[in-house]
């Protein structure tokens, strides 16, 4: 047994998409999230950037003593893991590359394979070689998005709103050309899209839900290392921001399907 929390992080608020799964899969786990809205979008950065806030974010939540870190961010899963692991040290680090990859590899049906994601991480291209580690005759067609967050985190998500349709559609256009029978959706708010990117990309299409991916891997892993804290009760949830509070309290329902309002404390990220 093990009652420590489990930590996760993001540039802003696209983590609490794995947060709500969290919640589904361990009940009884206490979460701290950091959600580095001071400093969003990650995905426009250079690497040395990100790897200076990836490192930031990692150690604010070790101070508050977590099990496990999630990395629930494309692009510092993307560009940072290992700088991460390393900084770590013996708390277990997950990333959504790899899962995403193995899961979309394991469900194509044509060997055609869309990514969409931050700037930062397609120019890694960490998704495709993930990919072709698990399919070496994948055709991988990726493609950066770079409105996406920030329109998801104006509360841009529903279909017919004509912006982020209009977005929408030329970032995906590619895949349609490409004949993509599975997209990874490579950015932790990206599935608050999920409705508008299904009405674009059609039903035969398969969406890999990162966020859903890690929190179902967690749960296996923790549960193998008897790391649960194994309370029956609901577990407590932490929120921290960078900035805009009030902002935060409003949107996150969005992304959890519940009230975190009350949850929600702005700290500076070096406390």
């Amino acid at each position: 047994m093990d009652s420590r929390p489990i930590g996760v992080f993001d540039s802003g608020l696209g983590g609490l998409t794995a947060v709500r799964k969290l919640l589904e899969v361990l009940p009884g786990e206490d979460i701290v999230y950091l959600g580095d809205t001071g400093r969003v979008p990650y995905g426009g950065k250079s690497r040395e950037t990100i790897l200076r806030y990836a490192i930031d974010d990692t150690e604010f939540l070790m101070r508050r003593n977590v099990k496990s870190i999630l990395i629930a961010c494309g692009t510092v899963s993307s560009n940072a893991l290992r700088e991460v692991q390393e900084a770590a040290g013996a708390i277990p680090v997950t990333g959504i590359v790899e899962l995403s990859a193995r899961k979309a590899a394991n469900s194509t049906r044509s060997g055609k394979i869309g990514v969409i994601a931050t700037a930062a991480t397609i120019r890694s291209g960490a998704f495709g070689n993930a990919v072709r580690r698990y399919l070496p005759d994948a055709s991988v067609t990726e493609k950066a998005c770079p409105l996406f967050v920030p329109l998801v985190e104006d509360g841009r998500i529903h279909p017919g709103e004509p912006l982020i349709e209009l977005c929408a559609r030329e970032y995906l256009a590619p895949m349609q050309e490409a004949g993509v029978d599975t997209l990874i959706l490579g950015c932790t708010h990206y599935p608050l899209l999920l409705d508008v990117i299904r009405g674009i990309m059609g039903p035969d299409v398969t969406l890999v839900n990162p966020g859903e991916e890690t929190a179902l891997y967690i749960s296996r892993e923790l549960t193998a290392r008897n790391m649960l804290s194994g309370r029956s009760d609901g577990g407590s949830q932490q929120y921290f921001i960078t900035d805009n509070s009030e902002k935060f309290g409003s949107v996150a329902s969005l992304f959890l399907g519940r009230d975190a309002g009350q949850f929600v404390t702005h700290t500076d990220i070096t406390e």
